[in-house]
């Protein structure tokens, strides 16, 4: 990466500046207090323009992200995000609108397309996935997890269910469940994975009783594989008196190919921000719409958008057994209107691609690196397959360090040590917009990587030796971290 960046403060020389500012035409405001005032005066660099433009370029350049670099970041789907699709969203009409604008009165006009979009969408998700309505309420697949089991909360409670307190989730579920449901007012129970990856159906049905109040199953699981008795799944906690919760972070394997309310799930959370043309990280942006059974669409959250018979958009509110506001204003619009954007673009015939190209490149990676890494649970997987670096493991060479040596050669680490069923786990998930030579190359650093954990670990140890800052001290920096110079 050629020399170290510096901090800027590092840089310039005193009284140099970038800048140069028209003498102070208006009247000098009163003097600020003194005990208001600095001891000192702040230090602050003096570098000129191109001191300061080259700083931020060469910094700009040390960032790994989707438009540089290839993302096999398993479980979040830093897939590329069209760049029309942000044309779309950054129109005035859209970009401007604020929430509190009237709907149909003076200036309504000015919401109509977006109360649109709203609606046009949630009916595009309904007929995609199966379900009867849907809300864009939720902001992030966590908050759609949490609405998504405080509806089947009420829905027990509606119907005087008082006993069932218990959220199943099995052991290869997302990460977020157990806190979603914990956070409803359920206890949770574990269900563990078979030797094939799926649900264990008798520990399952050991589990099923009158406290049932449901299971939240991760639809690909967290291993990146189909489970064949999902169905079968959804019937038995039916025949217990409990719902089926379907987590949708993992759509983007399934996408145009099943419909998830076919199979008999009662509730299910969407990621926008992963399946739907927004790639997210660092904490946002997301959405997380949910869909519902038509038994639940009492319950779902106010406000919702409605279509009147002249055409027009409405919001109402007066739905008594919904579960109530559970964000402000209408959801992520910017989100939902990129989604909306996508959905239009693709097509159905393009979702369905989505799906088979994502499970394709996936499955190539899988099978290319199959002979130098573990595979836990070897067959075919859906849009993410996850290895182990238990082999390397044994030459004291682990799934951090594999990490980290994939920074030396130019590209971002996979998820790693998740799912926790799986020692030394690394999730790799391609994403259907990869093509097969950027496939081959990440597949060819991995064998190389493989290699050098046989011969020279050291190497591997010390990785990564191309940035400014090498391996940290996770330890101290988590006890003792430096934010600030």
């Amino acid at each position: 990466m050629g020399r170290d960046v510096e901090l800027i403060f590092d840089k310039g020389a005193p009284g140099r500046r970038g800048s140069s500012l028209p003498a102070m035409d208006v009247p000098k405001a009163d003097d600020f207090p003194e005990e208001l005032r600095r001891g000192a005066p702040p230090r602050l660099p003096e570098v000129s323009e191109l001191e300061a433009v080259r700083h931020f370029t060469r910094l700009s350049r040390l960032n790994f992200g989707v438009d540089s670099h290839f993302y096999p970041l398993g479980s979040c789907t830093m897939k590329y995000n069209p760049k029309f699709h942000e044309k779309i969203a950054s129109l005035y009409g859209f970009a401007a609108l604020h929430p509190l604008l009237p709907q149909l009165r003076r200036g309504g006009a000015l919401t109509q397309g977006a109360l649109a979009v709203i609606y046009e969408t949630e009916r595009l998700l309904s007929a995609i996935l199966g379900f009867e309505q849907f809300t864009m309420q939720p902001l992030a697949g966590a908050h759609g997890e949490l609405t998504g089991v405080m509806l089947i909360a009420a829905y027990h409670k509606d119907r005087g269910d008082k006993d069932r307190k218990v959220m199943l989730i099995p052991d290869a579920a997302h990460g977020t469940n157990p806190a979603s449901a914990a956070m409803a007012g359920f206890d949770t129970k574990i269900v563990p994975t078979d030797n094939d990856g799926n649900v264990d159906l008798e520990v399952l049905k050991s589990l099923l009783g009158p406290e049932t109040a449901g299971i939240m199953l991760t639809c690909p699981n967290t291993l990146g594989l189909f489970d064949p008795n999902t169905k079968e799944v959804c019937a038995l906690v039916k025949e217990a008196g409990g719902l089926s919760y379907c987590d949708g972070a993992n759509l983007n394997a399934i996408i145009g190919r099943v419909r998830p309310g076919d199979l008999g799930f009662d509730v299910m959370h969407v990621n926008l921000h992963k399946t739907f043309s927004t790639p997210h990280g660092g904490g946002g942006p997301g959405a997380g719409p949910v869909g519902v059974a038509e038994h639940l669409v009492p319950f779902l959250p106010i406000s919702r958008v409605v279509k009147r018979q002249d055409g027009t958009y409405t919001l109402q509110y007066n739905y008594p057994k919904s579960i109530g506001y559970i964000a402000p204003f209408y959801g992520n619009f910017a989100v939902i209107l990129r989604a909306y954007a996508y959905l239009l673009t693709l097509g159905r015939k393009g979702l369905v691609r989505v799906g088979e190209n994502a499970v394709l490149n996936a499955n190539y990676i899988r099978a290319r690196l199959a002979g130098k890494y573990e595979v836990p649970y070897d067959r075919f997987c859906t849009h993410e397959c996850v290895i182990s670096a238990s082999k390397q493991a044994k030459q004291d060479v682990h799934a951090l360090d594999i990490a980290k040596a994939l920074i030396d050669r130019g590209f971002h680490p996979p998820t790693m040590y998740f799912p926790l069923i799986v020692k030394e786990a690394l999730m790799i998930e391609p994403t259907e917009t990869e093509s097969k030579e950027e496939l081959d190359e990440f597949i060819n650093a991995m064998l190389e990587i493989a290699e050098t954990a046989e011969t020279d670990q050291d190497a591997l140890k010390n990785a990564p030796v191309t940035t400014p800052v090498s391996r940290l001290d996770e330890t101290l920096a988590a006890r003792k971290p430096r934010v600030a110079e």
